[in-house]
Order: C-alpha cells, then sequence, then structure tokens
C-alpha cells in the first residue's frame, strides 16, 4: 500500500512510538489523525512535526476505551478525507506492579488496563472497518508487548491485556480480509520516560544496561525502531496478515532452557 496521500489514524499519538509512527507516516506523504487521551502539549507537538511534512493533520482528544470516542475518531477522519488507510492502535495503559504482590491490583486496574489496551483496540477496529471496507484496502498494527508473550512487565494485568490483544490481532485478521490485513508488533524494552518514570531511573538504567549487555543484538528498542517496523506493515507485506513480530533485540531467544545452561 502506497501511504503518500492516504490517512492514518494513531491512537496514543502525543508522546513515545505514537507520535514517532505518526513523524514516520507524515514524513511518507500521509495524513495524520493525532490521538490523545490527557497530553494535549504533546499531541500539539506531534501535529507540528507531521505539518513540518507537509501533510494535513486533526487531533483528536479521545478515550478508546470509550466505544462513542472512538467511532468519533473514525468519524472525524472519514468525514474530513473520506477515507481511511490505515490504523496504529498504540493507546496503552499499565500500573507497575510488582508481580509477586497478588494484593497490588484490583479488578478495577485490570478492568481500566484491559478497557483501554484490548477492548479499546477492538473498538477503533470496528470503528473504521467500514470505511476501510469502502476503500478496498486497509492495514492495522496492534501495538502489544513482549509482556504479553513472555508474561513480563509492569504489572501481571499489563501482561494480561497484551497477551489478550495478540489473540485478538489472530481473530481479527481472519475476518477483515480481503480488505483489510492486521499484524501485531510486540516491543520489548523501549527507551522513554514513560518506562523510566514508571521503573524509576535507577532501576530504568540498569534494565537497560543488562538488556543491552545480554541481547544478541545489543540493544534496546527506541519508538523510532519500533514505529520503523510498524510502517513496514502499514506500506508493505500485501500478502501478509495476522503475523506477530517480535522487537526486543532477541532477548526472548535468551530464555530458553538450553540458553540458560
Amino acid at each position: 500500500m502506497d501511504l503518500e496521500g492516504g490517512v492514518a489514524i494513531v491512537t496514543g499519538s502525543s508522546s513515545g512510538v505514537g507520535a514517532a509512527t505518526a513523524r514516520q507516516l507524515a514524513e511518507r506523504g500521509c495524513n495524520v489523525v493525532i490521538n490523545y487521551a490527557s497530553n494535549r502539549d504533546g499531541a500539539e507537538a506531534t501535529r507540528a512535526a507531521c505539518a513540518a511534512y507537509g501533510v494535513e493533520t486533526e487531533v483528536v482528544q479521545a478515550d478508546v476505551a470509550n466505544d462513542a470516542d472512538c467511532r468519533r475518531l473514525a468519524e472525524i477522519a472519514d468525514t474530513r478525507w473520506g477515507r481511511i488507510d490505515a490504523l496504529v492502535n498504540n493507546a496503552g495503559t499499565t500500573r507497575f506492579c510488582d508481580h509477586r504482590n497478588l494484593e497490588g491490583l484490583s479488578a478495577d486496574d485490570f478492568q481500566r488496563i484491559y478497557a483501554v489496551n484490548t477492548v479499546g483496540a477492538y473498538q477503533m477496529v470496528r470503528a473504521v472497518e467500514p470505511a476501510m471496507r469502502r476503500g478496498g484496502r486497509g492495514s492495522i498494527v496492534n501495538v502489544a508487548s513482549i509482556a504479553g508473550v513472555m508474561g513480563v512487565g509492569s504489572s501481571i494485568a499489563y501482561a494480561a491485556s497484551k497477551g489478550a490483544l495478540i489473540t485478538l490481532g489472530l481473530s481479527l485478521a481472519r475476518v477483515l480480509g480481503p480488505e483489510i490485513r492486521l499484524n501485531t508488533v510486540c516491543p520489548g524494552f523501549i527507551q522513554g520516560d514513560w518506562l523510566e518514570q514508571g521503573m524509576g531511573a535507577e532501576t530504568y538504567a540498569r534494565t537497560k544496561a543488562a538488556l543491552e549487555q545480554s541481547t544478541p543484538l545489543k540493544l534496546t528498542c527506541t519508538p523510532d525502531t519500533v514505529a520503523e517496523v510498524i510502517l513496514f506493515f502499514l506500506g508493505s507485506g500485501s500478502v501478509v496478515t495476522g503475523e506477530t513480530l517480535i522487537l526486543d533485540g532477541g532477548h526472548h531467544l535468551m530464555q530458553t532452557p538450553f540458553a540458560r545452561r
């Protein structure tokens, strides 16, 4: 799919992977709907970065856990441009909680995390489906996590929600074709403020250094490197759907019993 002149919605694009994805889409000539839940300043900064490439943008406040907000996001894009070519389900939330602390998470924590990370992605796919089918082409990327593959991460609730998102992607890919492709990316440790603030500066620095020493590629993800793979799925791979790709520098390869011996 040629992204130039197309229209993409990127949820959670006021910072991090979402902002990097919006910028890279704009660099390729794609018009972008920039979404935020609370960080309007970040969204406006993303808009300015995208506009520098000469594309058109919309900034929309919406909570993807709210189905009406999801439908409004899709309607804004379809009304302005008459098409929706790409959707990146990047919006996410968590509650940092040591996995050993089973009293640290409430049912409300699980429900909020699932509402954003899993149900929100489903609602966004449902909202854009009519326009994508009408256009005869469409590409969706769900941003899951290595947490959903390995059961690690900021909390058990977060890992479970991302595991559910991976399964959701498989189910949806089966029924969205032939007009719409859907693939999932699973980043590992991503450099940036979100993890540093959640983990604390000392733990963040120690974890990053350990991963960069132990993984086969001796690196960790950045928002831009994750965005590069998202754009590959959006703009290339016309015969690829239902794939789940791990982006972690090879960290998951070190978790086998053989590798530990």
